[in-house]
């Protein structure tokens, strides 16, 4: 159940945008110039991006790192509209507050991102320490898991960055691990049973 990539894509393609940004150390970097000189997908995206990119140089660098006490917000705020000739938007009391990694279990972590509870879904982040199993559980509703980094056992499925699961309702899982540690994120129901 891994998704799949349209026929024209490349599976490197993702990495044009780290590459554009110079972000690469300077082996990955050199792989990827020369797969950019075989891969015309790669070179269209990569046209594509470099003059956005490009157009960062021309933004002062106190915008780009701002010094770490001052606002980014309020700095950004302030030029816009002393470029539009109106007063700023002030911030919305209502800032979104980032959640924190909660251990739930030795070795796995959560950070719930979101909770429908009329549709009875939760969405989280989850990362499993190496060699470690998630529970046995049952899924109450539709299950989806969409692995970010590492790698993933479930049952005798395994699954690589980028990959999609869904389970459906009623289903189990008596096994989930990960030899290598992995994140992921899961859509599920607050309602499955452990064990």
């Amino acid at each position: 159940m891994s998704s799949t990539l349209p026929d024209n894509a490349c599976p490197r393609l993702d990495d044009v945008s780290v590459y554009a940004l110079r972000a690469l150390n300077s082996e990955d970097e050199a792989a990827m110039r020369a797969h950019l000189g075989l891969c015309a997908v790669c070179q269209q995206e990569l046209a594509k991006l470099s003059p956005i990119i490009d157009a960062f140089a021309g933004w002062p660098t106190d915008v780009l790192r701002p010094s770490p006490s001052s606002s980014l917000w309020d700095e950004v705020t302030q030029r816009v509209s002393s470029d539009m000739g109106s007063a700023p938007i002030p911030r919305s009391k209502n800032e979104y507050s980032e959640p924190d990694w909660e251990e739930v279990a030795a070795g796995i972590w959560c950070k719930l991102l979101a909770t429908d509870k009329k549709q009875r879904r939760t969405s989280m982040l989850v990362r499993l320490a190496p060699g470690t199993d998630y529970p046995p559980h049952r899924h109450a509703g539709v299950e989806e898991l969409h692995l970010l980094e590492g790698e993933l056992w479930i049952e005798d499925h395994k699954l690589y960055p980028g990959d999609y699961n869904r389970a459906e309702p009623g289903t189990g899982d008596k096994r989930v691990w990960s030899e290598t540690g992995c994140t992921c994120v899961l859509i599920t129901s607050p309602d499955d049973v452990l064990g």
